[in-house]
């Protein structure tokens, strides 16, 4: 807070509507001398009983830009003034309120036939909120080619004014570009093909970037999902002629350049949004959690795919992160940590050398400098940010010791530094528990306590699953935020099918038949309020969610997985291991919804991709039934295999309430294993050898 807006008694000069909001980045702004409002009917109804155009701002917590912004621009009592005369102001968190950031961010690429991006800045109608005008940040002061952000205000309101008649055109030329989002979908008599599956494969090796690993330019992004599609497509190909090799070097390249580079915190883990060169050297340096849900999963699938113990070591160090740093006592996970503190971004993380000669002994140094860099020009602002600058081996060499001696040395270096770290001025934690990006943890952490066998991380998203039925799921219906003991807003497609999912994959690691039935109740409610009965495939909201002047429905990922992809998935799997007919119908009637965008551009929907490929081969379930013990060996046994396109469960004997589809695999006298693919299942077998001999004798990838 400015000091120019506090009281001689210490009390904020100013505050707002947002001063009672649970989320952290709406109270940063709740003693701005701006009349900030939250969305919804208080702001909208002053809009129109005052006839001014709403300035509508989006962001949220971690966002640097949103931050400058906010300094300077809404701190400023100048501004203020004119946002206040001639507007009604809205300020959103897009994490909560993901369906309003969505329909304006589309809205302002139309209008600028520019990318979108956070800070969101938009310009309403007073009326029926339809946007007119819109950018992203503006600075205080005309710079990098932007006007300034008061100039900016005058001119929209002057417009806003003398121009009604054109808005409404332009509104309705809008409007049906809205309208004509969702393309029809595939005719009936259309036949889904693998078409998508191999021009996916292709498209990635195009955009592929054989020397630093990832796709395409700076900045790059993780894209988590495409590598995990190339895990996929090498495992499927694992027993042709000629196995998909440069599948399997794209994607664990890319995870090896991720992981060795200063996007991934090198001494406390856990990975940064994305590199602002194409080295992955300097991150942006906000951290997550969606990010790093879905890194774990596809880390640990590496682990599994390959004898490289870097994934496996990557995997715990984020996962290890996970724990220490973003789980809150109830259970639930953070949303993200800031990328900057002290006013400056990346000051938490980077480093003077002379920080580094004074903690750490001459021997540590003289190979943790090579090590990370430091015996190259500063990287960061004068200073150094850590990344892989040396290997072990080579360091071994120059040293003259054995590589489990420069790694214990090193090991030694990182804990120095990291407790020396502790004492700086910490990153903002955004302490929102959202429902959707815990379900990406916790689908991440029950792959990795499989691909790991560390108990902890299972214990820890059972933990976190636990809080989301206790805290976020109420009256058969799920909440999508919850912080400081108030959990509120409908939920989204995303909560719910992402949620379905991770259930699913933790019952891999141990069965639970209420948690099972949960996910039932979740695809339940997606069926009932989100689909769209018409052409297929799901709506972003339910159907009895505020009305919004769109209502979307989403085929493509973006930093996170569509909810359609995920939804077709899903529905698939639980169809067939439930015998659910409707279910598996609605997964196909998902794809078809799709089909013209998944057939044009499949690179952009790899979720889909996914759920296609398991529509026209589907996977295989093992069912293991018996005495707990036993059947815990053979479980173990199969997680060691990297098999993506396989369901394990391994149910106790006396495990009440099963769904009738697996109450009829029962137990018997000794430990027993059911295989199913689709709807048929082979016989029975009663010996860890023999399964193990099935499942390679029909090994399917």
């Amino acid at each position: 807070m400015q000091t120019s807006h506090v009281n001689a008694d210490g009390t904020p000069k100013y505050t707002n509507n947002l001063a009672t909001e649970t989320s952290p980045y709406l109270r940063k702004h709740a003693h701005n001398p701006v009349q900030w409002y939250p969305w919804g009917t208080e702001a909208l109804e002053r809009a129109r009983a005052e006839k001014k155009p709403i300035h509508l701002s989006v962001g949220y917590n971690a966002c640097h830009w949103c931050h400058r912004l906010r300094e300077e621009s809404f701190e400023d009592e100048a501004t203020a003034r004119l946002l206040n005369k001639h507007f009604v102001n809205i300020k959103v968190d897009r994490e909560e309120r993901p369906d309003i950031d969505r329909i304006y961010q589309i809205a302002q690429q139309m209008l600028t036939q520019h990318g979108g991006g956070w800070p969101l800045t938009m310009f309403l109608t007073h009326d029926d909120q339809r946007p007119f005008f819109g950018g992203t940040y503006f600075p205080k002061e005309a710079r990098y080619g932007l006007p300034a952000f008061r100039d900016v205000l005058l001119r929209v309101a002057k417009y806003y004014r003398d121009h009604a008649a054109e808005l409404r055109s332009q509104n309705d030329a809008l409007m049906s570009a809205f309208a004509q989002l969702n393309p029809a979908p595939a005719a009936a008599d259309t036949e889904l093909t693998d078409e998508p599956l191999k021009a996916c494969r292709a498209q990635l090796a195009h955009s592929f970037d054989s020397r630093d690993g990832g796709f395409g330019a700076a900045p790059k992004f993780p894209h988590p999902q495409s590598l995990e599609r190339l895990l996929r497509d090498w495992r499927a190909s694992a027993h042709a002629p000629e196995p998909d090799l440069q599948a399997l070097h794209m994607a664990t390249f890319t995870l090896r350049r991720m992981a060795e580079g200063g996007i991934n915190d090198q001494l406390g883990g856990g990975f940064c949004r994305y590199s602002v060169d194409e080295r992955w050297v300097i991150p942006h340096f906000e951290k997550m959690l969606y990010d790093n849900g879905a890194l774990l999963a596809v880390y640990a699938q590496a682990a599994l795919a390959g004898s490289d113990p870097l994934y496996a070591r990557v995997t715990q160090e984020t996962a290890a992160w996970t724990l220490r740093e973003m789980q809150a006592p109830q259970g639930g996970y953070f949303s993200s940590l800031d990328a900057d503190s002290e006013g400056h971004e990346g000051k938490f993380y980077v480093w003077d050398r002379s920080d580094i000669e004074g903690q750490l002994s001459a021997e540590e140094l003289a190979v943790f400098a090579p090590r990370y860099g430091l015996d190259q020009p500063a990287n960061f602002e004068g200073r150094w940010h850590l990344h892989v600058a040396a290997s072990l081996e080579d360091i071994a060499r120059q040293a003259g010791k054995p590589v489990a001696q420069i790694a214990a040395l090193l090991d030694g270096a990182r804990a120095k530094l990291l407790a020396l770290r502790a004492r700086r001025v910490r990153p903002a934690r955004d302490e929102k528990v959202l429902t959707s990006w815990n379900a990406l943890m916790i689908r991440g952490l029950a792959i990795a306590a499989r691909a790991l066998g560390r108990d902890e991380l299972g214990e820890s998203a059972s933990r976190a699953l636990d809080f989301i039925r206790g805290t976020l799921w109420r009256d058969g219906r799920l909440l999508a935020s919850w912080m400081d003991g108030r959990a509120h807003l409908n939920a989204y497609l995303d909560d719910y099918v992402y949620l379905a999912d991770a259930v699913l994959e933790l019952q891999q690691l141990r069965f639970s038949a209420p948690e099972l039935e949960f996910a039932r109740q979740l695809l339940e409610v997606v069926l009932r309020h989100f689909a769209d009965a018409e052409a297929g495939g799901f709506y972003f909201t339910a159907d009895d969610h505020e009305a919004l002047i769109h209502r979307s429905k989403v085929f493509a990922d973006d930093a996170t997985p569509a909810g359609n992809g995920i939804a077709a998935r899903v529905l698939l799997r639980m169809g067939h291991l439930l015998g659910e007919p409707r279910y598996l119908a609605a997964a196909e009637r998902t794809l078809r919804a799709a089909w013209p965008a998944l057939a044009q551009h499949p690179q952009a929907h790899v979720s889909l991709v996914t759920a296609l490929e398991e529509l026209l081969d589907p996977p295989e379930f093992v069912i293991l039934r018996g005495e707990a013990r036993t059947i815990e060996g053979w479980r173990v046994e199969l997680a060691r295999q990297y098999a993506p396109r396989r369901v394990v469960l391994a149910i106790a004997a006396q495990t009440p309430d099963l769904p009738p589809a697996l109450a009829d695999k029962t137990s018997r006298a000794a430990p027993v294993a059911y295989v199913c693919r689709g709807s048929s299942c082979a016989a029975p077998v009663d010996s860890l050898e023999a399964l193990t001999e099935q499942l390679r004798a029909g090994d399917m990838g």
